[in-house]
C-alpha cells in the first residue's frame, strides 16, 4: 500500500478516467466512466516493473502507455508516437535525465511540451496541445499525452525521482 499512500500525499488522482471521462481499462474503454474507479492497486505486480518506483510501457502498435508504481499498474493512457518518416526508439532507459515543466521544442517551431520528461538524448514523454491525435501516430518521435496526465506522471517522476524511473518502448 506504499504506493497508494505516496500517490494520495502527492495528490494524484488514482483513476482510470480520461479527461473527456471515458474509462480507459480494456474492452470498457469506450463505456462512459461511472464513479471514481480505483486503479488495479491490488492487481498483479508486473516482474519488469517492479525494481523502479514508476514505470512506463509504452506499446508503439497500441498506442497506449501503461503506468506502474512499485510494480503495480496505476494507469492505460493513450499516446501519439512517431508519424510515418519519424521514429520513436524502442528499448529501455533507466532514469529520467531531466525534467523541464514548461518544455518548448526548439526543433519544431516552439511548439509547446508542457510537462516534459527528457530520457533518451532529445526524445521525451510530454504533454500536447494536440489532444485529438493522442491514440494515433503524431509525432516528430516523442512520446506525445494529454497534458493532464502529462503532469500526473511529471509530478510522479519529481517525486520518487529521476533515477527512479524506468521507460520502456515496444512495438
Amino acid at each position: 500500500m506504499r504506493h497508494l499512500t505516496a500517490a494520495l500525499s502527492l495528490g494524484l488522482a488514482l483513476v482510470l478516467v480520461s479527461p473527456a471521462g471515458m474509462a480507459r481499462a480494456g474492452a470498457d474503454a469506450a463505456q462512459p466512466a461511472t464513479a471514481q474507479t480505483p486503479p488495479m492497486a491490488e492487481g498483479p505486480i508486473s516482474p519488469w516493473a517492479e525494481r523502479s518506483r514508476v514505470t512506463v510501457r509504452v506499446s508503439i502498435s497500441r498506442q497506449m502507455m501503461e503506468v506502474w508504481h512499485e510494480g503495480r499498474k496505476l494507469y492505460d493512457w493513450p499516446v501519439s508516437t512517431a508519424r510515418a518518416g519519424k521514429v520513436t526508439p524502442t528499448g529501455t532507459w533507466n532514469g529520467a535525465q531531466w525534467l523541464s515543466r514548461n518544455h518548448r521544442s526548439s526543433r519544431y517551431n516552439n511548439a509547446p511540451m508542457p510537462f516534459a520528461i527528457f530520457y533518451n538524448g532529445h526524445y521525451a514523454i510530454h504533454g500536447t496541445d494536440q489532444v485529438r491525435k493522442l491514440g494515433s501516430p503524431a509525432s516528430a518521435g516523442c512520446v506525445r499525452l494529454h497534458p493532464d496526465h502529462a503532469k500526473v506522471l511529471f509530478n510522479m517522476v519529481r517525486h520518487e525521482g529521476k533515477d527512479q524511473l524506468k521507460v520502456i518502448v515496444v512495438r
